[in-house]
């Protein structure tokens, strides 16, 4: 597979796309300091859509970043196979702490929707949209264009990159700092992005479910 191999002319211009998709939809709506939940949708297909295209045209097909047709379902199979893994981590980790008496809930941040329509878009933007077109970016082009310099330059690199874009005030980023780590770790294993889509996701609506619950 030629999975984790991007060129310096893909990752610049698949950076200048996202930067300018970005640009063009906060000029849109000048004054917010975050998107409106359709925007954000719209800008993170268009995201997608464009990412995918610029691969394919560059590299000369998907494969390049490790998404192909005849794998999705098997990646994510795997996905779900990666996720309960973590899922049972995150339980273990979760009782630990409470043990020893930190509320593990505190890393948890975000604002509550107010209506159950807010609520809708809010999962289906935050842990469906929003995980496709970051991991098409931050794995798939990001990770591939390091990985010619290993795979721990390619993990470091791409997660602090991921860490420095979701910026969520003085806390410490944990939750952005270990998902980072672990979707470049199934990607490098497992070769299919599907994968990392898959734990990405559900890993986002778990978040955001015990945000809206609690």
């Amino acid at each position: 597979m030629d999975a984790n191999k991007i060129s310096l002319k893909t990752i610049a211009v698949s950076t200048a796309a996202v930067f300018l998709i970005e640009a063009g939809f906060r000029f849109a709506v000048v004054g917010k300091t975050v998107f409106p939940l359709p925007a954000l949708a719209i800008v993170r297909c268009l995201e997608s859509v464009l990412l995918v295209v610029i691969v394919s045209w560059l590299e000369k097909g998907t494969g390049a970043i490790g998404l192909l047709r005849p794998k999705i379902m098997t990646g994510f199979m795997r996905g779900l196979i990666w996720s309960a893994c973590f899922a049972i981590a995150a339980g273990i980790l979760f009782i630990i702490l409470i043990a020893i008496g930190v509320n593990a809930l505190d890393f948890l941040h975000g604002s509550i929707p107010s209506s159950w329509q807010h609520i809708v878009g809010f999962l289906l933007v935050g842990g469906v949209i929003g995980p496709i077109a970051e991991e098409v970016f931050f794995r798939g082009v990001i990770y591939g264009f390091f990985r010619q310099w290993g795979a721990v330059i390619a993990i470091i690199l791409s997660t602090l990159i991921f860490v420095i874009t979701h910026p969520i005030g003085g806390s410490i980023p944990v939750t952005q700092l270990v998902g980072g780590i672990v979707f470049a770790l199934a990607y490098e294993k497992e070769q299919n992005l599907m994968v990392p889509i898959t734990i990405h996701c559900l890993g986002n609506l778990a978040i955001f479910s015990l945000t809206i619950l609690i």
